[in-house]
Order: C-alpha cells, then sequence, then structure tokens
C-alpha cells in the first residue's frame, strides 16, 4: 500500500481531505476480506504507512516495510521473496490494495482457478489493468502492474483468468465513478464509514 498521501489522488475532487482515510479504508477492508478467505494461510502488507501498519496488524496480517522503495512491483516482489524466504514452497497472490467491495467467497474462486497454471492474473472491471497476480509453488513471481498491465501480464506468458460472477475481486477504486459502481456492489464497513463522514460533509 502507497503512503496515503500519495494513493487516490484522481479521487481528491470527489472524497477531498477524507482521501488518506479512504485509501486506508480501502486497504484494511481488502486486508480484512482476504483474511477470511478459506484458501489464504496469511496475508502480508508491504508499506511505509505507520497508521496503516498498526490497523493491519489489529486485523491479522503480517506487516513489513517498503525496503525497495522503487515502485509498486518492486514492492511485491519483495514481499514474495520475505514469504518465501521463510516457506520457499509457498504459492503467493498479490492483490490490489483498493478492492474494498471484496468478497471471500469470490476471493476463494479466483484462487482456486489461479492454482491450476503456474502464473495467472485477473483483469480488472474495465479490462485494461490487473487486480490479482497469482504464481504457484516454484514458479517465478514477477508481476508488472502499471498502465496497460493486462497487456503487461498476457506479454509475459501469465494466464489470463476467465472467471465469470467475481465483480468484487474485479473493482479496483480509482475514481468517483469506480467508488459509485463499489458502492452498488456493496462496500466493506470501513470504507462504507468513511462514505458516511463523506456524506455528513455535504
Amino acid at each position: 500500500m502507497k503512503r496515503p498521501e500519495l494513493a487516490k489522488t484522481r479521487l481528491a475532487d470527489t472524497v477531498g481531505e477524507l482521501r488518506p482515510y479512504m485509501a486506508r479504508a480501502f486497504a484494511a477492508d481488502t486486508v480484512a476480506a482476504a483474511l477470511a478467505c478459506p484458501p489464504v494461510r496469511s496475508v502480508l502488507v508491504v508499506t511505509d504507512d505507520d497508521e496503516f501498519r498498526a490497523e493491519a496488524r489489529r486485523l491479522g496480517a503480517e506487516v513489513i516495510a517498503d525496503t525497495p522503495g522503487a515502485g509498486l512491483n518492486a514492492a511485491l516482489r519483495h514481499g514474495a521473496r520475505h514469504l518465501r524466504g521463510h516457506r520457499p514452497a509457498l504459492p503467493v497472490a498479490s492483490l490490489s490494495a483498493d478492492l474494498p467491495a471484496l468478497r471471500a467467497a469470490e476471493l476463494q474462486r479466483v484462487l482456486e482457478h489461479a492454482a491450476e497454471y503456474p502464473i495467472s492474473f485477473l483483469a480488472d472491471a474495465v479490462g485494461v489493468g490487473t487486480t490479482l497476480y497469482a504464481s504457484t509453488t516454484g514458479a517465478p513471481f514477477l508481476p508488472r502492474f502499471g498502465e496497460r498491465s493486462r497487456a503487461a501480464h498476457q506479454e509475459a506468458g501469465a494466464v489470463e483468468l476467465d472467471i465469470a460472477d467475481v465483480p468484487t475481486v474485479r473493482r479496483d477504486i480509482d475514481t468517483a465513478v469506480d467508488l459509485w459502481d463499489g458502492m452498488r456492489i456493496g462496500l466493506g464497513p470501513r470504507t462504507e464509514s468513511v462514505i458516511l463522514q463523506l456524506d455528513a460533509a455535504f
């Protein structure tokens, strides 16, 4: 997770000064849903945000610092190395930190499909980006998140997971329209709490 002052800049006009709280709420709801997913053994958060570090630990996640400090993909590779340093045979999946509508049952379906391929990914709701990247036991972990990451992952040989009816795993939140769609699907409790503050402000 990025430091909140750098996160979700495209939401600034919509949520104003609540943007850091919204970013942390997105991430907390994502972590909580992942921890509730039966196939998930543990959740590791890579962040330099002290406040969210404490929240993630309260939820039951392990937390490490973003010591590479070189962007999202470097942070994810750092996290995977940390996990596999202790458990070399561990399959690893990375999730975007902005999936506040995430449901554990849908994530379970995605992970079960991902287990069938050495390296796989799930496209976002728009079909341009990526919300999940997975690597099974023994496979390299080389995510390519960023602009047009769906195409980047395809070009790198990762298998795109073709799964219907998992909207909460695809619904990342970058814009006001995304947030409205997340509200339509049903946001997690921490994000809903910030939405209530936003409503009260207006």
